[in-house]
């Protein structure tokens, strides 16, 4: 597994690049998917954006939806989530579909748009 770990892969190059190295320690880290810092170095699938739900929601449950999610991250994260300046991650893409069945939206909601990326940090 340490094969496909973005930490492992730039751990490598680092040491035949740089002279000064920031890194995690050796002895907190395992080989396997189990380890906490492991990262997969396949790209994971992102939302970028909602803005389409509050035209497709009743305006008392967009606005239940908003408080919900604003006291999650905080009000500027959450107008950055849904303008699509911040990429949502699969962790948040299914709060946000939580939450608004919990609202009451019965259809079928999809981002705004969906990328591919590598996932360094979530």
């Amino acid at each position: 597994m340490a094969t496909n770990c973005l930490h492992q892969i730039a751990h490598a190059i680092m040491l035949k690049n740089e002279e000064y190295l920031r890194l995690i320690n050796p002895t907190r880290c395992t080989k396997d998917t189990s380890c906490a810092y492991y990262r997969s170095n396949s790209p994971m699938l992102y939302a970028r954006g909602f803005t389409n739900f509050q035209r497709r929601m009743f305006p008392d449950q967009y606005r239940r939806f908003m408080e919900i999610c604003v006291g999650e991250w905080g009000r500027n994260p959450y107008f950055e989530r849904r303008r699509g300046a911040r990429l949502i991650p699969i962790s948040e893409q299914e709060f946000i579909l939580k939450v608004l069945k919990i609202v009451g939206v019965t259809e079928e909601m999809q981002f705004d748009s969906y990328e591919q990326a590598i996932n360094w940090y979530d």
